[in-house]
C-alpha cells in the first residue's frame, strides 16, 4: 500500500475531531452498536483473515485463530456486556470533613486518538486496542505496519465496513506516514512496538504533552527451579517459544535452568520440538516464518554468539528458522543484549536462586517473567525481581485473561489495556464533587475562627 500523506492525514484527523465534537461517540447504545457489528464483520470475514496471515507471516489457521482472532472477539464480547456499567457515573467516599458536598467519578472519552500497531500480531494488536478506544467513546485513527500488507487490506475493508471514516480510519506507509502521523495533535497515543521506536514516540508525543500508552517489550527471562516438573515445564516453554516463530513480545527470551536439571531440561524440549513440528520443522505447516528478509538476516545473526545444541538450520529464500536451543552464549553479545525475537532459546545455568535475581535484575526490566517450580520460591522472585506480567509454571496465557492488565514497566511500556483496563486507559477519569448551596460552613475562610477544630478533624 502507498504512503498515506500528511495531507490526507491531516484533513482526516480535522474531520474526526468535527465528528466527536458532535457528541455522537459518546452515546453507549451507539458504542454497543459498534462493538457488535465489527464483531459479526470480523466472524463474516474470517476465512480473509486467516488468509492473509498466512501470506504474510506463515501463521496455520489453528495459530490464527488461537493468537489473533479469538482473542479479539472474547475482547469484544466482554466490551459489550459491560461498557454500560463502566460508562455510569459512580459515586464514591467524600472524607467527613468534606460534607456535605458528594464526590463522584466519570469516565469521558479523551477524543481522537491514534493507534499504532506492529507486524508480528497484526490483527490482534490494531483490533484489541480498538475495541478500547470506541468502547470508551472515541474517534479512532490506526495505522498498521507496513510489513503485513495482506493482512491490513483485509483490516482496511472491515474498518471501512463498519465504521463511518469520520469517527474511524486506517492510514498507511512506513517511516514518512510515521513522521506525519506524529507531526499532529491527538488525544491519545497507543503505540505498540519496539523500544527504539517507543522513544520516539514518547519524544513526539511530548513535544505537544500528549499522553501515551506504550507497550514495548524486552528480554523476558524464564527461571527453572530444579523443583519444576521437567515435562510440563518443557512442553510449555517449547510452545511458549515457537509460538508464531518467536516473533512474540512476550515470548521467553532466555533460560535461567538450575545446572542439575540442564541437560533433561534440553533433552526434553528439543523432544517437544519434535513432537509439534516433526524432524524437519521446515515442512510443518504449524511453524510460521521470519515476517522479512531483514528481520531473517538479524536473528540469525544470534546464531555465532555461541553454541548449537539443537535447531540451527536457516533458509533466507523461505524465511525459515528452525527452533534453535544454544548453550555457552556470550553474555556480553547482542543476544543478551537485545530482544531475540525469533526462534532462537539461549540457555544459561545457575546454582543458586540468588544468581539467577541477580542477573535478571542486572537488565532492564521485561515485559514478561516466567518461573517454573515450586510456589514457595516464587514469592520470593516476585518480590525481589519485577515486570510487567507474570506466568507461575506456565508460558504467555496471562495475554489471554481479559481481567488482567497487560502492559509493560520501565523501558518494556507504560500504561495497561485489556478488557476494563482498555476501557479506562482511552478514558479520562473525570473527578466531580457536588457541593449544596442550603450550607456553606464557616470552616475554611479568614479569619479562620475555627481552626483549632479544622485542626483535629484533619490531624
Amino acid at each position: 500500500m502507498t504512503e498515506t500523506s500528511s495531507d490526507i492525514i491531516r484533513n482526516r484527523l480535522t474531520a474526526q475531531n468535527a465528528f466527536f465534537k458532535k457528541g455522537t461517540t459518546r452515546s453507549v447504545d451507539g458504542r454497543r452498536s459498534s462493538l457488535k457489528k465489527l464483531r459479526a464483520t470480523i466472524l463474516a470475514n474470517q476465512e480473509k483473515i486467516t488468509s492473509a496471515l498466512h501470506t504474510d507471516l506463515g501463521k496455520s489457521p489453528e495459530e490464527a485463530f488461537i493468537t489473533e482472532i479469538g482473542l479479539v472477539i472474547k475482547e469484544i464480547d466482554l466490551h459489550i456486556k459491560n461498557v454500560g456499567r463502566w460508562s455510569k457515573t459512580k459515586r464514591v467516599h467524600t472524607p467527613i470533613y468534606l460534607l456535605p458536598s458528594s464526590s463522584h467519578l466519570k469516565y469521558e472519552p479523551r477524543g481522537t486518538v491514534l493507534i499504532v500497531a506492529p507486524w508480528n500480531y497484526p490483527f490482534q494488536l490494531i483490533m484489541t486496542p480498538l475495541i478500547g478506544a470506541i468502547s470508551a467513546g472515541n474517534c479512532a485513527m490506526l495505522k498498521p505496519s507496513e510489513f503485513s500488507p495482506h493482512i491490513n487490506a483485509v483490516m482496511d475493508e472491515i474498518i471501512q465496513d463498519v465504521f463511518e471514516p469520520d469517527h474511524v480510519s486506517m492510514v498507511h506507509g512506513g517511516k514518512p506516514t510515521n513522521q506525519a502521523l506524529f507531526a499532529e495533535k491527538f488525544d491519545m497515543i497507543f503505540f505498540t512496538g519496539s523500544t527504539m521506536l517507543g522513544k520516539v514516540v514518547a519524544k513526539a508525543a511530548a513535544e505537544r504533552l500528549t499522553p501515551t500508552v506504550l507497550e514495548l517489550g524486552g528480554k523476558s527471562p524464564c527461571i527453572i527451579d530444579e523443583s519444576a516438573d521437567l515435562e510440563t515445564t518443557a512442553r510449555k516453554i517449547a510452545w511458549g517459544k515457537t509460538v508464531n516463530l518467536g516473533q512474540t513480545c512476550i515470548a521467553p527470551d532466555y533460560l535461567l535452568v538450575h545446572t542439575n536439571i540442564k541437560e533433561e531440561l534440553q533433552a526434553k524440549i528439543i523432544g517437544y520440538w519434535k513432537t509439534f513440528y516433526g524432524d524437519d520443522p521446515q515442512k510443518s505447516e504449524f511453524l510460521p516464518r521470519m515476517v522479512t528478509e531483514q528481520a531473517f538476516d538479524r536473528v540469525t545473526n544470534y546464531l555465532s554468539q555461541g553454541r548449537v545444541v539443537h535447531g540451527g538450520q536457516i533458509n533466507r529464500e523461505d524465511k525459515y528458522i528452525a527452533p534453535t536451543l544454544m548453550d555457552d552464549v556470550d553474555l556480553g553479545g547482542s543476544i543478551m543484549d537485545e530482544e531475540i525475537f525469533g526462534p532462537i532459546l539461549p540457555l544459561i545455568t545457575y546454582e543458586n536462586i540468588e544468581e539467577a535475581i541477580k542477573f535478571v535484575n542486572g537488565k532492564e526490566k521485561p515485559l514478561a517473567y516466567y518461573y517454573f517450580g515450586k510456589s514457595t520460591k516464587a514469592k520470593r522472585l516476585l518480590e525481589e525481581n519485577t515486570s510487567g506480567g507474570v506466568c507461575i509454571n506456565d508460558t504467555l496465557i496471562h495475554i489471554s485473561n481479559h481481567a488482567l492488565p497487560f502492559g509493560g514497566v520501565g523501558s518494556s511500556g507504560m500504561g495497561r489495556y485489556h478488557g476494563k483496563h482498555s476501557f479506562e486507559a482511552f478514558s479520562n477519569a473525570r473527578a466531580i464533587m457536588k457541593s449544596p448551596t442550603w450550607i456553606d460552613v464557616p470552616f475554611r475562610y479568614p479569619p479562620f475562627k475555627y481552626f483549632s477544630i479544622v485542626k483535629k478533624i484533619l490531624s
